[in-house]
C-alpha cells in the first residue's frame, strides 16, 4: 500500500525531495561561515568575482551607423564618415580640374606663360653666389657674379663667360685672375686626349670683353678654334681669383657638338590645316632617330604667346619638322597677328648616353612671320587623345563615387 502510494506520487514531487536532503548540509555550512564571519571580521571570506561576459565583437563605424541611425553615436558616426567623404570629394574636384588645366592643350602647343624659362634661350645664363675660398669657406661681404653665353655649343659657335666681385650694394670690386684654364672632362676611367688651354679674362675691351676697366672680367670660348676640334664632350673653364689678398676659385661647364646630326634647308612653309596654323621646317636628316625641336611664337605686339615642340622619330633624308600652333589656344588667347617664330633650337636624342644630344645648327632671332588669319578660321575643339581620355575618364569616377556617398551620408534617416 505504501509502495504503490509512492509509485503514484508525480515524478516533481520525488525530485523535489532528493534536491533538498543533498542542499540542507550546503546550507548549514553557508550558516556557519557566516556566523564565523561575522564573529571574526579578519578571517572573513571573500567571494571570487565572476568573470566578465565575452566582449561582443566590434562593428564598424558603417554597419553602427545604419545599425543605430537614431542614437547619438550613430549620427556621430553618420556625420563623421560624411566629412571624410566630402574631403575626399573637393580633393577628386581638384584633380580633376587640374588635370583638365593642364591638358587643355596638346604638349606640343604650350602656352608661353606656363614656360617662362624656356622663352629666352640666348639670353646669358646669371648666376650670383658666395666667393669660396680653396678650404670652402665664403669669403664675407662680397658675391661673385658670373654670366655664362650658353652651355651648349655646336660647330663653330663660341661661347662667352664673364665674372665680377660684388659687394652688398652690387657694386663691382677690384679682383685679379691667377689662373684660368680650359680642359676636357674626359669619361670615367678615360684619360684626355686634349692639352689644357689658357684663358685670357681681361677687363680691356679685348678678346670678348664688353667694356673695358668695368672690373668685369671677359673671356671668349670657341672650342673649334682654341684646341679643341673634334671634341665631342664636355669642357671645363676653371678660375683662381684674388680680391682683398684672398684667393678663390669657380667654374663654367660647356658641352659640345663638333658635327650636326641634321641641317636646316630652306625657310618655312606654314598651312593652316584642321583648325591649327602649321610651320614646317625642312632638313636634311643625316643620322636617323628621335629629333627634339623647340620654337617660340610671339604676336604682332612682340608678347610670347606659345612654345612650340616637335618630338618624334625621323628617318634619314628631306624631312620636314612641323611645329603646330594649337587652334584652342589662339581661340582662347586671341593673340594679334601676324605671329612670329623666332629662336627655333633643335638636337638629335642619344638615349641613355653622355652628352645626351647632338645639336643642330641653332636658328637665333626671327625664323618666319605668318601670315593674318581671322580668329574664326581656328578650332575651338579641345585637344583629345586616347591617354588624356582614359586618365579623365578615371578621375570622374573617383568623382562621381566620392559625390554618391557623399549624398548618400547626407540622406536623413
Amino acid at each position: 500500500m505504501r509502495r504503490d502510494a509512492m509509485r503514484r506520487q508525480p515524478r516533481g514531487t520525488r525530485c523535489r525531495g532528493h534536491w533538498l536532503w543533498w542542499v540542507a548540509p550546503a546550507v548549514l555550512v553557508a550558516a556557519w561561515i557566516l556566523w564565523a564571519s561575522m564573529d571574526s571580521p579578519q578571517a572573513a571570506v571573500v567571494p571570487q568575482a565572476l568573470p566578465a561576459p565575452a566582449a561582443a565583437p566590434a562593428r564598424s563605424a558603417a554597419a553602427l551607423a545604419v545599425a543605430a541611425p537614431f542614437s547619438a553615436s550613430g549620427v556621430q558616426t553618420r556625420q563623421a564618415q560624411r566629412a571624410l567623404w566630402q574631403q575626399r570629394l573637393e580633393r577628386a574636384k581638384e584633380t580633376l580640374d587640374a588635370f583638365n588645366r593642364s591638358t587643355r592643350y596638346p604638349i606640343e602647343t604650350q602656352p608661353a606663360s606656363d614656360h617662362a624659362d624656356q622663352l629666352r634661350p640666348n639670353d646669358p645664363i646669371a648666376e650670383d653666389h658666395a666667393l669660396r675660398m680653396p678650404d670652402g669657406r665664403a669669403s664675407e661681404g662680397v658675391r661673385l657674379r658670373t654670366t655664362q653665353e650658353r652651355i651648349f655649343v655646336q660647330g663653330n659657335e663660341s661661347v662667352k663667360f664673364t665674372v665680377s666681385v660684388v659687394d652688398k650694394d652690387g657694386v663691382a670690386q677690384p679682383l685679379r685672375i691667377v689662373r684660368a684654364t680650359a680642359h676636357e672632362v674626359p669619361a670615367p676611367n678615360t684619360a684626355s686626349l686634349y692639352p689644357d688651354v689658357p684663358m685670357n679674362f681681361n677687363d680691356e675691351g679685348v678678346a670678348g670683353d664688353s667694356l673695358p676697366g668695368d672690373k668685369v672680367y671677359s673671356a671668349q670660348l670657341q672650342p673649334a678654334t682654341q684646341g679643341f676640334a673634334g671634341l665631342f664632350g664636355q669642357i671645363r673653364v676653371e678660375l683662381m681669383l684674388q680680391y682683398g689678398g684672398q684667393q678663390g676659385n669657380t667654374y663654367f661647364d660647356v658641352m659640345v657638338t663638333p658635327d650636326p646630326p641634321a641641317t636646316w634647308v630652306g625657310g618655312v612653309r606654314e598651312a593652316l590645316e584642321e583648325g591649327s596654323l602649321n610651320f614646317y621646317l625642312k632638313a636634311n636628316v643625316r643620322d636617323a632617330g628621335r629629333y627634339v625641336v623647340t620654337g617660340r611664337v610671339d604676336d604682332a605686339n612682340g608678347k610670347p604667346f606659345a612654345l612650340l615642340t616637335f618630338n618624334e622619330e625621323v628617318d634619314a633624308g628631306t624631312q620636314e619638322f612641323r611645329l603646330t600652333v594649337f587652334g584652342r589656344l589662339v581661340r582662347d588667347a586671341k593673340p594679334a597677328f601676324p605671329l612670329t617664330l623666332r629662336d627655333v633650337e633643335a638636337f638629335l636624342l642619344r638615349p641613355d648616353a653622355f652628352p645626351d644630344r647632338r645639336l643642330m645648327p641653332r636658328l637665333a632671332g626671327s625664323v618666319h612671320a605668318s601670315k593674318s588669319y581671322a580668329l574664326a578660321s581656328f578650332s575651338d575643339a579641345p585637344w583629345t587623345s586616347e591617354e588624356r581620355t582614359r586618365y579623365l575618364t578615371e578621375l570622374t569616377k573617383d568623382l562621381t563615387d566620392a559625390q554618391t556617398h557623399v549624398d548618400q551620408l547626407g540622406k536623413g534617416p
